[in-house]
């Protein structure tokens, strides 16, 4: 017997074209603006369309309101911009992050940009983020997180993050392993809590 739980899409679903000019790039970006939930990234010809499975989706949105109740708790400031479209025509680049984040209102590009992997392939998000120049990049796969921080040379791998670098990212990839994500943000905010006390 089939139930809703085993329909739900595990794995994201991805389309990969080649040799898409920018023009080609802008136009599907505008035929699909009526169908949200639909990721379209782009890189120097490469075009990949993505409609984000359920548990992608779901461990985003567990990140995101994990890292926003972290910010509120210490009082950082952050704000979020979810999954808005960046690119950079001159760099023949664009991407939807899963989320991100400025520390200030009005920046071009964001100061943090956060990666879910369920489904392993796809274009080379972070030469995009890399092309539009974002500081630093999380991707959460297999349970953790790595951190790729901007320097001159490249993307390197620093130990923690350097935007957040008071945020425990063991802690915070323990909580958004949790299966029930409003348990997952109550513990999270009463260890931080604890925390300062």
């Amino acid at each position: 017997m089939t139930t809703a739980a085993t329909r739900r899409r595990s794995r994201d679903e991805r389309i990969l074209l080649t040799r898409i000019t920018w023009e080609e790039y802008e136009a599907v970006r505008r035929a699909l603006w009526e169908h949200p939930g639909i990721r379209v990234e782009y890189l120097e010809g490469d075009l990949e369309i993505m409609s984000p499975s359920r548990e992608h989706d779901g461990r985003k949105s567990t990140i995101g309101r994990l890292v926003e109740t972290w910010s509120l708790e210490r009082r950082v400031r952050l704000y979020a911009f979810g999954s808005t479209t960046f690119r950079r025509k001159a760099k023949e680049r664009g991407i939807e992050p899963d989320e991100c984040y400025c520390l200030v209102p009005d920046r071009e590009f964001p100061d943090l940009a956060i990666e879910v992997g369920v489904t392993p392939g796809g274009i080379d998000r972070l030469a995009i983020y890399q092309g539009l120049e974002v500081p630093e990049v999380w991707f959460f796969e297999n349970g953790k997180f790595r951190v790729y921080g901007l320097g001159p040379e490249g993307y390197r791998t620093p130990s923690r993050s350097e935007v957040l670098p008071d945020l425990d990212l063991e802690r915070l990839a323990h909580h958004v392993l949790q299966p029930d994500q409003h348990d997952a943000v109550v513990a999270w905010q009463e260890e931080l809590r604890r925390g300062t006390k």
